[in-house]
């Protein structure tokens, strides 16, 4: 914690006038005045997830007037259990520009790699708590108590963890929407459904819904932002905008004002699978109804039979959400409902989730979005391969892709697919009034 810090929130010290070293840094990044992220983080349209113990990170805003920020899940199962292999992941996420890791691991001792998130990993790590309760205490669901839960809650929060996904909107009510319901899916939320099933086998509320003002103490104590879960996310295109997703929404939308009279940050999970008409109108929603706060989404996948290549269904989705006003996007991999991803398809998920993400931002104007884009076309234009390699999200395929095909004669300034008949070259010799050889 910083010498003589007098306060224990970004969202406190924002509303004290008070200007940190996180919101310094992220105005930097953002090409905006400090004063603005302050107002903004103070109103709650921006948080900055940077838990105190989390020594090592390098802060980021999140906001729909900010650059789009990308999430990538991690985390070991009983089936795929290298946590040496889980870290590669992390470095490769990092290395191609995600902002967070959520470590969702299932399996085993989880907290040594939670700890070293925390100490090495720059980008923000997230985690939900109910995950790792059944991990952690080595019991059974139907054995653990709302203290347990909330225990756990707090062992992330003191490893420096900088966002906890809390599923408070679920409640017993929920039981009854579920079980009368004509949902096809159901609960497809992994935490959300281990929530169902633990109110159902104990008869008890939602603990985290219950105890919320306890934990509320918690976050303001570390400084942990809350993800409040979309536990009735449609987990298909037929569920989509149903009225068990709204109505926890509008329950999320009380606890964010909850959190907020505690100077508790929080952002707010959406959906999903939705159709492409439909995207727009659930940011808007999501908006009013919880009153500005940042919007993290999972895709939105626009189609349920892209399995094999969800990566791209959930970038269109992505880029309509964002664009519509999404703050934070969770990547998906080509692995998405099969398996748990390699280090290939993390790769090929954070990509297709940048492309989205900064498609969103050049659409909502926001301050040097275009700037790559514009380098690209010079480039382009001077056919610099170099230079355009730089310009690129992912440098190491663009640059590979050529190698591999590059063209069989010397011509170092076209590509194997248009040879001397490149436009761009044709176009660069006739207006310097030279030569344009073909054959």
């Amino acid at each position: 914690m910083e010498k003589n810090r007098n306060y224990s929130t970004q969202m406190e010290a924002a509303r004290k006038n008070i200007i940190t070293r996180e919101m310094e840094i992220v105005a930097k990044k953002e090409q905006r005045s400090v004063e603005e992220i302050r107002q903004l983080v103070a109103e709650g349209k921006v948080v900055i997830p940077a838990n105190k113990n989390h020594k090592s990170i390098d802060p980021n805003g999140i906001g729909s007037m900010l650059k789009t920020k990308i999430n990538c899940n991690l985390g070991i199962s009983r089936d795929c259990k290298d946590y040496d292999i889980e870290m590669q992941k992390v470095m490769s996420a990092v290395d191609l520009g995600a902002e967070a890791i959520m470590d969702l691991s299932s399996h085993g001792n989880t907290r040594p790699f939670r700890k070293k998130l925390c100490s090495e990993c720059p980008a923000m790590i997230g985690t939900v708590p109910v995950y790792d309760a059944v991990i952690h205490y080595q019991r059974d669901l139907a054995t653990l108590t709302a203290r347990d839960f909330i225990e756990v809650v707090r062992l992330h929060a003191e490893d420096g963890v900088d966002f906890e996904t809390l599923h408070c909107g679920i409640t017993r009510k929920t039981i009854e929407q579920i079980k009368n319901g004509d949902r096809t899916m159901n609960i497809v939320s992994r935490g959300g459904s281990l929530i169902f099933a633990w109110m159902s086998m104990t008869g008890n509320e939602n603990p985290f819904y219950e105890y919320y003002d306890e934990i509320l103490d918690i976050c303001r104590e570390y400084d942990v932002t809350i993800s409040l879960g979309d536990a009735c996310r449609p987990g298909c295109l037929k569920d989509a905008t149903d009225g068990c997703q709204i109505e926890e929404l509008l329950r999320l939308g009380e606890l964010t004002k909850r959190a907020w009279e505690k100077d508790v940050q929080v952002m707010i999970e959406g959906p999903g699978h939705v159709p492409m008409d439909q995207i727009a109108a659930n940011m808007k929603i999501q908006q009013t109804i919880c009153h500005g706060a940042p919007f993290y989404v999972l895709g939105p996948l626009v189609t349920d039979i892209g399995a094999g290549y969800d990566h791209i269904t959930a970038a269109i989705g992505g880029a309509i959400a964002a664009a519509s006003g999404a703050a934070f996007l969770c990547y998906v991999t080509p692995a998405e409902h099969l398996a748990l991803p390699n280090l290939e398809d993390v790769r090929e998920g954070i990509i297709a989730s940048k492309i989205a993400a900064h498609a969103a931002d050049i659409a909502k104007h926001i301050p040097g979005a275009m700037d790559a884009d514009n380098k690209m076309a010079e480039a382009r234009r001077k056919l610099d391969w170099d230079k355009q390699y730089e310009c690129c999200l992912d440098k190491e395929r663009a640059k590979s892709i050529r190698d591999s095909r590059a063209p069989e004669d010397d011509h170092s300034d076209t590509c194997s697919m248009c040879g001397k008949f490149c436009a761009v070259r044709s176009m660069n010799k006739a207006l310097a009034n030279e030569m344009i050889d073909i054959l």
